[in-house]
Order: structure tokens, then C-alpha cells, then sequence
């Protein structure tokens, strides 16, 4: 068997490793243009389409490209100008009158008030245990950054347990939740914010240190 050639592994992982950045970026720049396009596509489709039927000039219009490009566009400009009638008192009042809609339609209510509770947590800082933690996972010897959404207590012995979101990599809308016992979570002082570009990048984007043993382990350095 011929030996592989040094300067085309060398070269190869050279060119690897400086690609990598851009292929991350573009893959998550991909998932959420397409989450995008996806949401307002059906909105625009339709008005493309009879665009083109009234104006056979213009029949370009309803093509995949632009139907997709338009779709991300009027995505962005329906989630700012939410943004801007959300700060506004009629807005306030149809929000509160569309949760309580919502909270009437079975299985739906369950749905959104799951999600609307998970955002208001992760927007404030919990009492008693710090928000973003590290957790033993997928066993004892690695660690896994993660979110805490609530603190319950343990049936019979009433011991605190945590229910910690862990979001995957570079993709945090999809994860595991775990229960763990407070006593076992490894603080951090990091923000939601800091966690998110951490685990977006792949962990290149972190401060130079981090907690890792418990402040119950044996371990565990000495305050």
C-alpha cells in the first residue's frame, strides 16, 4: 500500500480549517434563510403568481429564486414591525387579546404557553440558581452547557432537582431536556447570550476559562 503524501494531508487540513468557519456560518445562515422563506413564502406566492397571470412580461416574478428572496423579506419586515405595534398600547392590548385566544384552543394552548414561558426564563435571571449551567452529559467525564427553565423538588425526600434545557450545536432549537439535582449543576456566570455564541460556534467563541469540576465535587478547587 502506497503511503499517503504528507503535503497533500497537510495542505488538506489546512485548507479544512480555514473553510470551516465559512461552512459553519453558511450552514446557519442557511437553516435560518430557509426558516425565513418558509414563513413568508406562502404569503407571496400567491401575489406573485397573479402578478405574473396579469402581466405576462413580468412572469420572472414567480420563480423559485424570487418567491424565496421575497419571502425572507417580508419574514424580517412582519417580525420588525411587530416589534415596533408590540411597544405600542393598541398593540399591547391585541397581544393580551391573542394570548388569551390562544389559551382557549386545546393542545395550541399548550403549546404556546410552553414556549412563551421558556422565552420570559431565559430572559430573566432565577432566584437561588444561576440560569446558564454545565451539567455531566453524556456522562461523568464531559460536560454539557445548558439552561435552567425551573427548579422542582423530588418526590419523598424533597431534594432540588433542575430541569435544564441542552441545546445541540450549531443548531440550539433542538435539544435535550434533562433533570439533574441542583447539587450536581457546575455554575457559571455566563449570560444567555455568551451560552448561545457558545454553542453556535462550536465552542470557538468563549471566554479563556471555565468552570468544570461541581462546588460539591471532591475535585473542586477551593473558594
Amino acid at each position: 500500500m502506497p503511503k499517503p503524501n504528507p503535503s497533500f494531508q497537510r495542505y488538506f487540513l489546512s485548507g479544512l480549517l480555514t473553510l470551516l468557519p465559512l461552512l459553519l456560518t453558511l450552514f446557519v445562515m442557511g437553516f435560518v434563510f430557509r426558516f425565513l422563506s418558509g414563513l413568508g413564502k406562502p404569503i407571496v406566492a400567491p401575489i406573485l403568481s397573479q402578478l405574473a397571470a396579469i402581466y405576462p412580461r413580468l412572469a420572472w416574478v414567480s420563480s423559485s429564486w424570487v418567491e424565496t428572496t421575497l419571502g425572507v423579506v417580508a419574514t424580517i419586515a412582519l417580525v420588525f414591525w411587530t416589534g415596533v405595534f408590540a411597544h405600542r398600547v393598541i398593540g399591547q392590548r391585541l397581544l393580551r387579546w391573542l394570548e388569551a385566544l390562544m389559551q382557549r384552543i386545546p393542545f395550541a394552548s399548550q403549546i404556546y404557553g410552553g414556549v412563551r414561558k421558556l422565552i420570559d426564563i431565559l430572559q430573566t435571571r432565577p432566584e437561588g440558581v444561576h440560569r446558564v449551567v454545565l451539567i455531566d452529559f453524556p456522562h461523568k467525564e464531559m460536560k454539557a452547557i445548558g439552561f435552567v427553565t425551573r427548579v422542582l423538588r423530588e418526590e419523598g425526600t424533597d431534594r432540588e432537582l433542575a430541569a435544564v434545557y441542552v441545546p445541540t450545536t450549531p443548531n440550539p432549537t433542538s435539544g435535550y431536556l434533562e433533570v439533574v439535582p441542583v447539587d450536581r449543576l457546575t455554575p457559571t456566570d455566563w449570560s444567555v447570550d455568551q451560552a448561545m455564541s457558545f454553542i453556535i460556534s462550536g465552542g470557538a467563541v468563549s471566554p479563556e476559562k471555565i468552570p468544570f469540576e461541581t462546588p460539591t465535587s471532591p475535585n473542586a478547587p477551593a473558594a
